[in-house]
């Protein structure tokens, strides 16, 4: 693993552990950094391997957002084209964070502003350190939410406040991220990777299919009628009780033992 990449992957105990690894930057996107990043999340959906993803930053932030040195009015042959930075860069990799059947777990470890924050908020469970803040950046320098934000940020916050954060662009802490229900959890800042790691590897451990399976039904809601949710419920519990570790989790309730899951 080479410790110049811009972003470090490293598999242990069916963890797929990737750091954003630009710490001069805050971690800032770059194109470099965005395709080993999609690379990274593209090796969580091929190999079986994998069971959970952690993700973090390194050094004192986990993402500013888009790097804006690559973004210079004064160095630029006229304005960019930020929908194609979008298209190419940014939405493809959130697809493949969306439709991994695979839990992510976030520890964000400092500051996560603008698409880095956002980022984080498409992930599954987030945790962060209680010196950790999310800002939405965009509107201090007039651009709005992208990365999926304006769709997580209503979502899970409702309308009143995420008009509220995306148009002042005031630092939420992570305190009171978590009392409003953006984030799973804010904890003490030298408990952080700890807690973290040890929530990735009970996922790791876990039946793999069927929590995949849960995270998509969930993100189904948001969107399915209910009625609809019912039929998404019946077909992906069909799957879930064909699976090997139903029957190994069943089995070990009756026999009064822990399951061995193997992610089958």
């Amino acid at each position: 693993m080479a410790q110049d990449a811009t972003v470090l992957c490293e598999l242990d105990d069916s963890v797929l552990r990737v750091t954003l690894n630009r710490p001069d930057k805050l971690n800032s996107f770059n194109e470099d950094m965005h395709r080993a990043f999609r690379a990274a999340i593209q090796r969580a959906h091929d190999e079986d391997e994998v069971r959970c993803v952690l993700m973090t930053g390194a050094g004192r932030a986990f993402c500013a957002g888009q790097d804006l040195g690559d973004r210079d009015p004064r160095t630029m042959d006229g304005p960019p084209d930020l929908g194609h930075t979008l298209e190419t860069f940014y939405n493809p990799t959130l697809r493949l964070i969306r439709s991994l059947e695979k839990p992510i777990v976030v520890a964000v470890n400092g500051v996560a502003a603008g698409a880095g924050a956002n980022i984080a908020l498409a992930c599954d469970v987030v945790l962060a350190g209680k010196s950790a803040k999310f800002i939405q950046a965009f509107a201090k320098i007039g651009l709005t939410p992208d990365a999926g934000g304006s769709f997580m940020l209503t979502r899970l916050l409702g309308e009143a406040r995420a008009k509220g954060l995306a148009l002042t662009g005031e630092p939420l802490p992570a305190e009171k991220a978590a009392d409003w229900g953006l984030i799973w959890k804010a904890v003490d800042d030298d408990a952080l990777m700890d807690e973290t790691n040890a929530l990735a590897r009970q996922f790791a451990a876990g039946p793999t299919r069927g929590l995949g399976l849960t995270k998509q039904s969930i993100q189904a809601a948001s969107t399915n009628s209910f009625d609809a949710q019912l039929d998404h419920e019946r077909d992906t519990q069909r799957v879930a009780g064909r699976t090997a570790d139903y029957a190994e989790g069943v089995t070990a309730f009756l026999d009064k033992r822990k399951p061995d899951f193997r992610g089958q």
